[in-house]
């Protein structure tokens, strides 16, 4: 049974997102502060790019402009990084996921605007539904919010460079892009630093990772950076910023499972937090359903034209 390009692409995002979920588990048992792992994250990850292109003669060069507009994009993932793993520390893992999984929200929004197309409304209602989830997440576990609002603020800025990547995969090779990403990302926190270390920490800048750290971000910058990124923009090619946003949303699934099998009763939350959580996961399991349904009208509406 041959199995069709589509159903590929929705495995190998499932595989992503279950990588993905493990992010955030990293991001908690790396010592440093959250913007020092996401420097030592993109130049680990941007070296290694740099040195599989020398080693393979590929060319990474593009046009200046078209460059320059992915190297910012950098910029924004860099603070959508920042704010997701300062997220699991103000809070713990879960409430963070939970935070992500507003992306389907945020891009039923962005992406007609940056497409300049019509907002389907079942798109804006299963966000309505993600909505609802978080508010009965706040409702019950009103003590995370700071960390349930930092990582609400993450997950826009996730749907924001999704939808831009959308763009980019049109013209240039998934690994070129994630290297010029990546750089850009680690200049961000260069350049963030100064105002890190001056308003944001008491304990001032932290850039000597412990050597168990060093293994974390590693795995952090290769398995858990580079390949899903890559994969995920080569996807985009094929998918919607908001098909692969929906179900990026099961991160919190895989990922809350994850954090109650790892760390325990610190992870376990109360009954509201698992059924705002729940709304989320229906949103997913319905966005497949009303696109089919969608599909088969246009479908049908070809027919009688012809």
């Amino acid at each position: 049974m041959r199995i069709s390009t589509t159903t590929k692409d929705y495995g190998m995002l499932h595989l992503i997102v279950m990588i993905w979920s493990f992010t955030v588990i990293l991001g908690l048992f790396i010592s440093i502060p959250p913007l020092e792992i996401v420097f030592f994250r993109t130049l680990i990850a941007s070296l290694f790019l740099v040195v599989l292109f020398r080693f393979q003669g590929r060319s990474f060069r593009m046009p200046i402009e078209q460059g320059l507009k992915i190297f910012l994009t950098g910029f924004i993932i860099g603070l959508h990084w920042i704010l997701f793993f300062w997220a699991a520390r103000v809070s713990n893992a879960s409430v963070c996921l939970a935070g992500m999984a507003t992306c389907s929200l945020w891009t039923a929004f962005l992406e007609p605007l940056f497409k300049k197309v019509s907002i389907k409304m079942y798109e804006v209602f299963l966000g309505l539904i993600v909505i609802a989830g978080l508010l009965v997440i706040f409702r019950f576990e009103f003590d995370y919010w700071l960390g349930l609002s930092m990582a609400i603020g993450s997950a826009f800025l996730a749907a924001c460079f999704m939808v831009i990547n959308g763009k980019f995969t049109q013209k240039h090779s998934p690994y070129v892009i994630t290297l010029y990403e990546m750089v850009g990302a680690c200049l961000f926190t260069v350049l963030f630093m100064p105002i890190y270390d001056l308003l944001l920490t008491e304990a001032g800048l932290n850039l000597s990772p412990a050597s168990m750290d060093w293994l974390w971000l590693i795995i952090l910058a290769l398995v858990c950076t580079i390949v899903p990124l890559s994969i995920s923009i080569d996807i985009m090619k094929r998918l919607s910023a908001f098909a692969v946003n929906l179900t990026i949303n099961l991160e919190p699934v895989y990922g809350i499972i994850l954090a109650v099998l790892i760390f325990g009763e610190k992870e376990k939350m109360s009954s509201g937090f698992y059924l705002g959580t729940s709304l989320v996961l229906l949103a997913i399991c319905l966005y497949p359903v009303f696109h089919l349904i969608k599909r088969k009208r246009k479908s049908r509406q070809l027919r009688t034209l012809q």
